[in-house]
């Protein structure tokens, strides 16, 4: 009986690290896509792109202007590559954690 009860603990762990790091991965995706849909001049008009956009400005609010360079291209790179490698670190960093304790 405890086995079984370690076992479903152990496997709702993954469960949830796995989770947690899906969402990382998402924040993370959404933040690189608008980066390469910046650098490669998309329609910023279009429905899908304006998504992505909102989408990275609600995620990276807060790094937002964090650097001020005169080329907009690398602002944009820093400013949501940024949140997106502290997503991806922290999220990931998360599961293993929640992994190791399982």
């Amino acid at each position: 009986m405890d086995d079984e009860r370690g076992v479903r603990h152990q496997n709702g762990a993954r469960r949830t690290a796995l989770i947690v790091s899906t969402i990382a991965d998402v924040a993370a995706g959404f933040l690189v896509l608008w980066i390469l849909l910046f650098l490669l001049e998309a329609n910023q008009a279009n429905v899908f792109v304006e998504f992505v956009h909102g989408t990275a400005d609600w995620l990276g609010w807060w790094a937002q202007d964090i650097f001020t360079m005169d080329t907009e291209g690398v602002r944009v790179v820093l400013n949501y590559g940024l949140p997106a490698a502290i997503y991806l670190l922290l999220g990931h960093g998360i599961a293993a954690r929640i992994n190791r304790a399982a």
